[in-house]
């Protein structure tokens, strides 16, 4: 399936904030460059990104000196490859030019509960490597941002104080509903300008459309991406209904793509804005969430 004319002229200009490509060690359908170079053939402004296992802003340095005219944008994803919740690392990915920082994804220990619950062939393909690191006794305890009380333990809060003094967005990544909704509290405390709840409508994080409302009224961007749409695991119009209850002013798109199997990465938004055409979202709204929203993000504009 292609997308439209329509779409691809609809999402000119657009961020995609969420790719996971090559290098990585695990199998993508594409590679920085080359991904680099389809975004300024197709008009789009660039893309972050995303690595469960190593910082990406030293890459995304080499990719923009050589591609010009993409943005391509580095973050850190706080799992064990990097020592979980530690400051230090957001420091330096900061120094090196990092825009996001996500909170725990693969490592995080609501979604490891989440996982072993799950038969072989419904586990995402970086359930296999964990699987390994664990076999081979690499692999420390899950990563909790909650003490025993319910309370965001003092690590965490002490990397929202490093998000916050160098203006990083902060990314909710793989954590529960109660982490969530008291990690976003904590942030917003700290000084965080700008944090993103990741997928709130995948069933690992399966926020209600009434928590989704309460973030948006504090501020913080809901994302919507393609990928757990694409592939079942979140329906269509389950999706819309979200968007169109939490509203679609602090909602923003993006295509968590670069899996073998998916659609390829470069198209994803678009494919995304025809679905949103198709359930009656206008023009307008659907370029707010697809190219609006992202700049402000990418930028470091809004709040």
């Amino acid at each position: 399936m292609r997308p439209s004319e329509r779409a691809l002229a609809l999402v000119q200009g657009a961020y995609d904030l969420h790719v996971h490509v090559e290098p990585d060690i695990l199998p993508r359908k594409t590679d920085d460059l080359t991904l680099a170079w389809r975004f300024r053939e197709l008009g789009l402004r660039g893309f972050l990104l995303k690595s469960h296992y190593a910082p990406t802003a030293e890459r995304a340095q080499v990719v923009r000196k050589a591609v010009p005219g993409v943005e391509v944008l580095g973050a850190v994803v706080l799992n064990h490859a990097v020592g979980g919740l530690n400051p230090l690392a957001v420091e330096v990915a900061a120094r090196a030019g990092a825009r996001f920082v996500w909170m725990p994804t693969v490592d995080a220990a609501n979604e490891a509960g989440e996982v072993e619950g799950l038969p072989a062939e419904k586990r995402p393909q970086w359930a296999r490597l964990q699987g390994e690191f664990a076999g081979q006794g690499l692999l420390p305890p899950p990563i909790a941002v909650l003490d025993g009380t319910g309370r965001v333990r003092p690590e965490a809060r002490a990397v929202l104080r490093v998000v916050a003094r160098h203006g990083l967005v902060l990314a909710t990544g793989h954590l529960s509903r109660e982490e969530v909704l008291k990690v976003v509290e904590a942030a917003l405390e700290e000084g965080v300008r700008q944090v993103v709840v990741t997928h709130p409508d995948y069933p690992t994080q399966n926020l209600s459309i009434e928590e989704q409302r309460y973030l948006a009224g504090q501020g913080a961007y809901l994302e919507r991406c393609l990928a757990p749409s694409w592939t079942g695991k979140v329906p269509w119009e389950r999706l819309f209904a979200a968007i169109r209850g939490a509203g679609v002013e602090r909602s923003f798109l993006s295509t968590d793509l670069g899996q073998p199997k998916n659609p390829p990465v470069e198209e994803g938004l678009a494919l995304f804005a025809d679905r949103l055409l198709g359930a009656g979202f206008s023009e307008a709204e659907v370029r707010h969430m697809a190219v609006e929203v992202p700049s402000l993000l990418a930028r470091g504009g809004g709040g």
